[in-house]
Order: C-alpha cells, then structure tokens, then sequence
C-alpha cells in the first residue's frame, strides 16, 4: 500500500513539473509570434505557373447488353418453365452453370422475391 502512495506521490511531481515546462513553452511560443511579424523580409517574386495536368479519365465499368441474358435470367426463365419445380440437378444440367455460381444465383433471385423454396433443393416461380 505504502508503494502505491509513493508512486502516486512520484507521479504528481512529475505532473507539476511537465505543467511547469508547459507554461514556459507557451509563454515562449506567445513571444515568437509577436517577434517575427515585426522583422519581415521582402516578398520574392512569384515563381512561373506551371499548370496541373488532367487527372486521367476513369473508364467506366462495361455494361451488359440488353440483347444477352444474365445468369440471373436464365435460371429464372429454367425455374419459370417448370411446373412442379426445379431441382439442382435440373437446374445444372439446363443452366451449364457450376454449384457455386448457381447457389449464388437462387440465392439473389430468392432475395429479390422472384423464386420461393418449396422443400430443400426445389424452387418455383413466386
């Protein structure tokens, strides 16, 4: 206990001194100011304009054509012909997509709204 109070004892020292320095820096750096506006120099001349290049154009992301289905769209148009739903294996073999890319597909259809889920594996036009 007693070396707790010593540190802290230590630590407030150590606090009046930094605010001591603290206050001579301020004075010094209020004096500085007042100082230097009285002994200014010449102005120089302006150096020559050089003018800032263009920043160069970004090119714009390519858009997909209007005549050219997404994937998006050809799942859905798959899902939207079957009558009783389409499973994975139809929609694989009908797409020529792999797992993932269709995964990602029924995923983002289905948070559109546009397909629902009848049972694991089969989706329906909602």
């Amino acid at each position: 206990m007693k070396k707790l109070q010593t540190q802290i004892k230590n630590i407030a020292k150590n606090l009046v001194t930094l605010a001591d320095k603290l206050e001579k820096l301020t004075a010094q750096l209020e004096s500085a100011p007042a100082a230097k506006t009285k002994a200014k120099a010449a102005p120089k001349k302006a150096a020559a304009k050089t003018k800032k290049k263009a920043a160069p154009k970004k090119k714009e992301a390519p858009k997909a054509d209007s005549g050219k289905n997404t994937v998006l769209d050809n799942v859905y148009d798959v899902i939207a012909r079957s009558r009783n739903g389409a499973n994975i294996a139809s929609l694989r073999s009908k797409t020529g997509l792999e797992s993932r890319q269709l995964s990602n597909a029924l995923y983002k259809l289905g948070k559109k709204g546009k397909i629902k889920t009848i049972s694991r594996g089969v989706y329906v036009k909602a």
